[in-house]
């Protein structure tokens, strides 16, 4: 990756200069569907970390209770947040029609299209269990025909109708090619260079449809082939006269980020290690050079940062490295290792 398409990267994503509240909004739609910080943000509103001037999840919180964010079951039926005018987008882009519904599915189908129901006053009228309603209502979420409310950090939540929801959404008017055709190109202003394997691991789509996406808008100028991989034509021609500022930065990425998502299938396979869990990727200098290792506990507990970098850098670099791996697991989180030798 030439240094040109690193520090664009990095700045298109506002890792070198934290946005502001316009330029995060703008951020976050090419970023969709949103989420929190993978393990330790459950129940938290969505969240673009290292990215935000301001206090990025206090900002989509407020967004959730005006339901200007909903939530959903997007790429490979993960729960993610959306914005509302995005929601015909999004939803037939990654929908899973509900061709052969189960006798349960139909009956909280019924249910709920008489009023909208909790999962516990569901249980009450059906005398079902919640471990056989919630797989169910998973389902009819993925088919987009009901929708989970939650405006609010309560956990007890209505279940709606979509259509009751959001009447004037109307499903038809894209294909998933259509659709697809759009969220590559948000996808190729943010990673400014990628492959359909990239998109495929982020989206969670087959890369047939990716790969008959792309040549479309390959074929129609709008991307350009470079190195096996792909170019907004405006960032090609606009690379030509960019002049790169060397690029000096470590951050630790947890799994849900998009940099993450959009190569965790090489990463999984580089970055391999013994301990239980893979916790965060080090993105160093706009590349991933590192992996922390360790267990999801009630704490993160980290049992070892280890970087691909030459003994020197590792060395010379590793405060500044330790430094963001502690920011991100927060302060009560201990950091055992180092390159694999204990720390004080």
């Amino acid at each position: 990756m030439t240094n040109k398409i690193k520090l664009l990267r990095m700045e298109r994503q506002h890792l070198v200069q934290p946005a502001d509240e316009a330029e995060y909004t703008a951020l976050y739609r090419d970023l969709q569907p949103g989420q929190n910080v993978y393990w330790s943000g459950f129940g938290d509103p969505p969240t673009i970390t290292h990215r935000a001037a301001f206090n990025d999840m206090e900002f989509n919180r407020k967004r959730q209770s005006r339901r200007e964010l909903i939530k959903g079951r997007f790429a490979g039926g993960n729960l993610g947040w959306i914005v509302l005018e995005d929601l015909e987008l999004y939803a037939v882009a990654f929908m899973k029609p509900l061709t052969k519904p189960t006798e349960r599915q139909l009956s909280l189908l019924d249910l709920i299209r008489r009023e909208p129901l909790t999962i516990h006053q569901m249980k009450e009228e059906t005398g079902m269990l919640v471990k056989e309603i919630t797989p169910a209502l998973h389902r009819l979420q993925e088919a987009f025909l009901i929708y989970e409310d939650q405006y609010d950090g309560e956990w007890d939540r209505g279940w709606h109708m979509m259509a009751d929801m959001f009447p004037d959404v109307d499903f038809t008017r894209f294909t998933r090619h259509t659709a697809l055709l759009e969220l590559l190109q948000r996808f190729a202003r943010r990673l400014v260079v990628f492959d359909t394997k990239m998109a495929k691991s982020f989206f969670k789509l087959p890369e047939k449809d990716i790969k008959n996406a792309v040549a479309e808008l390959a074929d129609s100028g709008v991307l350009a082939e470079i190195d096996n991989a792909y170019i907004l034509r405006e960032d090609l021609d606009m690379a030509a006269d960019y002049s790169p500022k060397p690029i000096s930065s470590v951050f630790a990425m947890h799994r849900n980020d998009i940099m993450v998502k959009a190569n965790e299938f090489w990463l999984k396979e580089r970055f391999t290690h013994t301990h239980p869990d893979t916790l965060y990727y080090l993105l160093i200098d706009g590349e991933f050079r590192g992996v922390v290792a360790g267990k999801f506990r009630y704490t993160v507990e980290v049992e070892d940062v280890i970087v691909d970098l030459p003994a020197q850098d590792a060395a010379a670099r590793k405060a500044e490295i330790l430094c963001a791996v502690q920011q991100l697991c927060g302060e009560h989180s201990k950091i055992s290792r180092y390159q694999g030798a204990d720390l004080p």
